[in-house]
């Protein structure tokens, strides 16, 4: 057990933090909608109800979209694109050990590196592709989360609801996305280029506290 939590620490931490924010959010967004539904002259939901609401899955969703979309992107620019002095970009004109072609012959290689051929292929670019599915289906499950919960308000209000081709329009939902695509651009953007000129002994995101400023890479 001591090996496996040495080995799996970090995954395990931020396991244990989203398991317990995820549970945060839900029981307060449950207490909130139910305080804006009673205000609405509606009737307060069970909690099972809340966790089929438009409400859960739009404040949910909408997040989840835009840390998948940031990764994902995040992922595929520093593949051509460098930043001089930042440990979170490639060396400048240094070849990196992550451009070179895969060896087949390496003892421990991934099974799609000896099985070679389109399995390759796929498994070569697999991290950007598998985090650009996940936005996708965070962006799908958002939008109709968000348009639920917009129904479910204009239902109270005994106003006309909102269809699909209508709502991909509508302003509420892109305000949701863009308001949290902002905050995850900034913080790629902050750690890009504070990484320049500030430290962390012991973090694998920071360069050594000796190196000077213009050293690139971690």
């Amino acid at each position: 057990m001591k090996i496996f939590l040495k080995n799996n620490g970090l995954c395990i931490c931020f396991l244990i933090l989203f398991i317990g924010s995820l549970a945060g959010q839900i029981i307060l967004g449950f207490n909130e909608h139910n305080k804006e539904l009673i205000d609405e002259g509606a009737s307060a939901i069970t909690f099972a109800s809340y966790l089929t609401s438009g409400h859960f899955f739009q404040s949910t969703f909408e997040n989840w979209e835009s840390e998948f979309l940031q990764m994902a992107l995040f992922v595929l620019l520093t593949i051509f694109l460098k930043q001089k002095g930042s440990s979170e970009s490639k060396k400048i004109d240094e070849p990196e050990e992550v451009d070179r072609e895969p060896d087949p012959t390496k003892k421990d290689s991934p099974w799609p590196v000896k099985k070679g051929g389109f399995i390759l292929k796929i498994y070569k670019h697999s991290l950007t592709i598998v985090l650009f599915i996940l936005f996708v289906i965070s962006f799908v499950i958002h939008f109709f989360g968000s348009l639920k919960d917009e129904n479910e308000q204009l239902s109270l209000k005994g106003e006309p609801l909102e269809t699909i081709s209508s709502y991909i329009g509508n302003s509420r939902f892109w305000f949701e996305s863009f308001q949290n695509w902002q905050s995850e651009f900034l913080s790629v953007f902050a750690i890009i280029m504070l990484s320049i000129y500030l430290r962390q002994i012991g973090s694998s995101q920071s360069k050594p506290v000796d190196a000077p400023h213009a050293e690139t890479g971690g």
